[in-house]
């Protein structure tokens, strides 16, 4: 239940306010960063919410029942409040982020108003809108196992177990030939068969992108090696970039097997029935569909 003060409440029952909206923003990595729609800035709990990006918001539409709560945030990138560089390289995603009403002649006087999370951002030129989620949206997210064919644990965490620090699934390499925005010839990984980092992350650790990361779309080895990545990197990448780059897997029992040899920990269930199962009909010359009885 949202508690006004009392101080702001005889401020809003008099009918002339001095209210601004102030958003706090805190990223996954820790970093916390306030912005409000006033021409100053202003301090809500403990965090000064700068003014001057132009930022504002569209109303708050609160359903009833489960329906995911949304609104709009946009105003203009600025390179030291929030730039184009963090927000390309996934810096705001999913981001917790406070509405606050605030007197700004008193900003001790505020009430949170709502609470959600980053959803997706759209950049046009300095400007930027992102769409703000409210919390009902966790409830639609996949939660506990899931009963399917294909492995539930990745590459490498505490239920695969697979090392990949290892040698064999992690190899470094440097961009030889930048061919298209998001694909390179690299130097290097000569010795890694084709495919083998498909579906792995690749990391940058000299260039432009350094300490960034992205999943491979695709790794061929067929005399010269070309990688793909699934997104263009926020800085365009160079020749004689350098970067770490893990092995991939695409969650099946085969793979799982006579690649890595760790059916031991495999998360999945390779022989339950799936849609083609429940399609299946009788076919001519097949046992039991000649008139005849099966037998035990």
């Amino acid at each position: 239940m949202r508690t006004v003060p009392t101080a702001l409440q005889e401020k809003l029952d008099s009918g002339v306010t001095t209210l601004c909206r102030c958003w706090i923003v805190t990223r996954r990595d820790g970093v916390v960063q306030g912005f409000t729609d006033h021409d100053e800035d202003v301090v809500v709990a403990g965090t000064t919410c700068r003014a001057g990006i132009g930022l504002t918001g569209s109303e708050v539409a609160q359903k009833q029942g489960l329906a995911v709560d949304s609104s709009e945030l946009s105003g203009a990138l600025s390179a030291d409040t929030l730039n184009e560089d963090d927000l390309a390289a996934g810096l705001y995603d999913a981001a917790d982020v406070e509405l606050w009403l605030t007197d700004w002649s008193e900003p001790t006087l505020h009430v949170m108003i709502a609470k959600g999370t980053l959803g997706e951002v759209q950049r046009d030129g300095t400007a930027f809108v992102a769409e703000v989620r409210g919390l009902s949206q966790a409830l639609g997210e996949e939660s506990g196992r899931l009963y399917t064919s294909s492995c539930a644990a990745d590459l490498g965490d505490a239920r695969c177990k697979i090392d990949l620090n290892a040698p064999a699934c992690k190899g470094a390499g440097v961009v030889l030939v930048v061919t298209a925005t998001s694909s390179f010839t690299a130097g290097g990984l000569d010795a890694y068969a084709d495919g083998w980092f498909t579906a792995g992350k690749l990391t940058f650790t000299g260039g432009a992108n350094a300490g960034l990361s992205m999943e491979v779309k695709a790794h061929r080895n067929g005399g010269d090696v070309r990688f793909d990545l699934w997104q263009a990197m926020p800085q365009p990448i160079g020749a004689g970039d350098t970067f770490t780059v893990t092995a991939g897997c695409d969650k099946r029992f085969a793979t799982c097997h006579d690649r890595f040899n760790n059916i031991v920990n495999f998360r999945g269930f390779p022989h339950i029935p799936g849609n083609d199962f429940v399609l299946r009909y009788p076919v001519a010359g097949e046992p039991g569909n000649d008139g005849s009885s099966l037998q035990s």
